[in-house]
């Protein structure tokens, strides 16, 4: 991850950027994937988040990940763009589908 503590993105309402992960280079079998068979990542850091989404009542909806999570996201979901040389994907918080909780 080349996560800037630096980024020059700042991310409005209820968006978020996140940093892909790379891709899966072998499978569960031990198998090398070549480039052209390697599935798009559906999983990243979040690197910056907006400040929510503005309700009806003019207060801010908490937002649910935060700076630092693993979150998993829909194959299609977002846009990308690059920011420095590194690749990052804007998402409604909406499109994120989970948090990856990582247990002691």
């Amino acid at each position: 991850m080349n996560a800037k503590k630096n980024l020059n993105l700042k991310p409005l309402e209820d968006r978020v950027v996140v940093e892909p992960m790379e891709a899966e280079e072998m499978t569960a079998g031990g198998l090398y994937l070549p480039d052209a068979a390697k599935e798009k990542p559906q999983r990243g850091i979040v690197v910056a988040a907006g400040c929510g989404r503005l309700l009806d009542n003019g207060e801010r909806a908490a937002m649910n990940v935060a700076v630092g999570d693993e979150v998993i996201y829909g194959k299609y979901s977002g846009s990308d763009v690059e920011v420095d040389g590194v690749q990052y994907k804007i998402l409604r918080e909406s499109d994120v589908l989970a948090k990856v909780v990582k247990t002691a």
